[in-house]
């Protein structure tokens, strides 16, 4: 067993705490990763705070882990010690099913396992995230990170990058298609930076003319007040693609009317209560589609960080210390940070 320190939520209203616990002794498969940097996710808060209603606590959050490999178990081909590797929102699934087989294993029809929140498939045990000093998984989900990329700014693609590299893949934004992306927090902006490295259009749509600059410094190449109805008028009927990251609940109907015949918007924000339904004519007449996207499997996540590793593609970052996690919570609920708080797991071992 490995002594890991980490920081915990003991219910749905306290702060996150020191908390000590013991990893997993390796199996002949997994990996042992000495964690150097973890991305905080609005995910966490939601679990942290039991707002998904599904939260086991103690819960040890984080799901945007990079870090060294400090041993290897017995039967581990694809790493090998001292290599810089990453963990994302998966640490397990069935393996067998049809979604699996393909390299979906984040929609396993028999349930993924969760980097934390989840209950390990061989112990029953429940699974503690990044938010520690050390991790054990499976080779078969840990990820090899470009060594021409920041380690630290590398993290948040394990979540942020993978929700919108995801639907960007899918629904085919590249060159000759106009993408927009909604919303400029850790997921918006990530999105603004791999459409225009796939050669796409890209328009972002925010409340806040003050986003207005740095949305065009990540790479947009037009920027919309969504809430003036002359700027949207102008792009009706448009869009090939509208990657909606908002999180927080709001009306859908204005975004679908952007959408061109057999246009797509595909929802990867998860609000805490669901939108209002949208209107159903708006998407029958022009066989508009709204659609949903849940991070990637493990394969499309590899490519991502290649593709990332390609373009120079890192998160824009604000580093903190553990011990500064409560107050970053705080200032995540209100969008006080550009664009994602990475926590140095360095400070836990001091």
């Amino acid at each position: 067993m490995y002594k890991t320190h980490g920081y915990a939520a003991q219910n749905a209203q306290s702060p996150l705490a020191p908390f000590q616990f013991e990893r997993r002794n390796l199996r002949e498969h997994d990996v042992h990763i000495d964690v150097m940097f973890c991305g905080v996710c609005h995910s966490d808060l939601h679990q942290a705070r039991n707002e998904w209603s599904n939260s086991v606590y103690p819960v040890v959050p984080g799901h945007e882990i990079v870090g060294r490999v400090t041993e290897v178990g017995s039967g581990v081909t694809r790493h090998k010690v001292g290599d810089l590797v990453g963990v994302g929102c998966l640490v397990d699934s069935c393996r067998t099913c049809a979604s699996c087989q393909e390299g979906l294993e984040q929609y396993c029809e028999n349930g993924f396992v969760g980097t934390y929140n989840g209950v390990d498939r061989v112990t029953g045990e429940t699974t503690y995230g990044g938010y520690s000093t050390n991790l054990v998984v499976d080779e078969a989900f840990v990820l090899r990170v470009p060594d021409n990329l920041d380690p630290a700014g590398v993290a948040p693609l394990l979540c942020a990058g993978i929700t919108t590299y995801s639907p960007l893949r899918t629904w085919g934004a590249g060159p000759g298609k106009k993408v927009g992306v909604i919303g400029l927090g850790g997921l918006g902006h990530m999105g603004v930076k791999l459409a225009r490295a796939m050669g796409a259009h890209v328009v972002l749509f925010t409340t806040s003319a003050s986003k207005i600059e740095d949305a065009k410094r990540l790479g947009a190449h037009e920027v919309v007040i969504s809430k003036h109805a002359d700027e949207m008028q102008a792009h009706q009927n448009s869009f090939d693609l509208l990657i909606n990251t908002v999180s927080a609940q709001h009306d859908l109907n204005p975004f679908i009317a952007l959408l061109k015949r057999d246009g797509t918007m595909t929802l990867v924000g998860a609000p805490e209560h669901d939108h209002p339904s949208p209107q159903v004519f708006s998407l029958i007449m022009k066989r508009r589609r709204l659609a949903g996207s849940l991070i990637g499997g493990i394969a499309e996540t590899q490519e991502m960080l290649d593709f990332c590793g390609q373009h120079g593609i890192t998160s824009d970052i604000e580093m903190i210390s553990m011990q500064n996690i409560n107050e970053a919570y705080g200032r995540m609920m209100k969008s006080d940070v550009k664009y994602r708080f990475v926590i140095d797991i360095n400070s836990l071992r001091q």
